[in-house]
């Protein structure tokens, strides 16, 4: 190869590489273009790795209710550890209840755990406030007995699609559901009751009016009296 194409060839190869270079910078080191995000949220500290955490909402735009928090729990340690609480931006703090009942959630050594789900564990968010919304990626914590706080960005999604039995349990009951119309059902009731005391009332009168005197049998022994 001649000394020009050399040269040639040089200039090419720096030229690539200057606008490779300026390209990363001004994306710079940050960008969501250089990074590899997981589908859902996952974060390890020391023993505990916490994968596939989500926030799942109420279904709809318009419904209030409960939310909860489902991921999976693992423990690589030699120990049992207790998952203490879980609290989320702008949802508060979580009331777990393990798969058994009552009692605090324990993360078995060399074992997992799943939140959520049917027979599984339940971490619900009983009063979301308006900042966890549908969408957003909200900062959750998970502390554990020795390995502390395990903190991660978890995406926020309603109970819909594939997420529509991982969803609140006790989501609450809208207007003119069986559940809403369970107090008129409980008046009416009350009132079907009440023409039976009247029966009752009615045939008490009955029988004191079939014992009291006739009037008309006074009224004729008085006029044979009066003759």
């Amino acid at each position: 190869m001649s000394s020009s194409l050399r040269r040639g060839a040089f200039a090419a190869t720096a030229i690539a590489f200057s606008i490779a270079s300026l390209a990363a910078c001004g994306a710079g080191h940050d960008a969501e273009t250089l990074q590899i995000k997981p589908d859902n949220a996952a974060a390890s500290v020391g023993p505990i790795k916490v994968q596939n955490a989500v926030v799942v909402t109420q279904p709809g735009t318009q419904t209030k209710g409960p939310a909860v928090v489902i991921a999976t729990l693992f423990n690589n340690g030699k120990t049992d550890q207790t998952l203490d609480s879980i609290s989320v931006e702008g949802g508060g703090t979580a009331r777990i209840t393990p798969a058994g009942g009552g009692g605090k959630l324990t993360v078995p050594a060399g074992g997992s755990v799943v939140i959520g789900g049917k027979g599984n564990a339940v971490a619900e968010l009983p009063n979301p406030s308006s900042e966890l919304k549908d969408g957003n990626a909200q900062k959750v914590t998970f502390a554990f007995s020795e390995t502390g706080d395990v903190s991660l960005r978890a995406f926020v999604v309603p109970a819909e699609g594939y997420y529509s039995s991982w969803g609140p349990s006790s989501a609450p009951a809208a207007p003119g559901a069986p559940g809403a119309s369970q107090a008129p059902d409980s008046e009416a009731g009350e009132e079907s009751k009440a023409p039976e005391k009247k029966d009752d009332e009615k045939k008490d009168e009955a029988e004191s009016s079939e014992n009291a005197p006739d009037p008309s049998g006074s009224a004729s022994q008085s006029a044979s009296a009066g003759h």
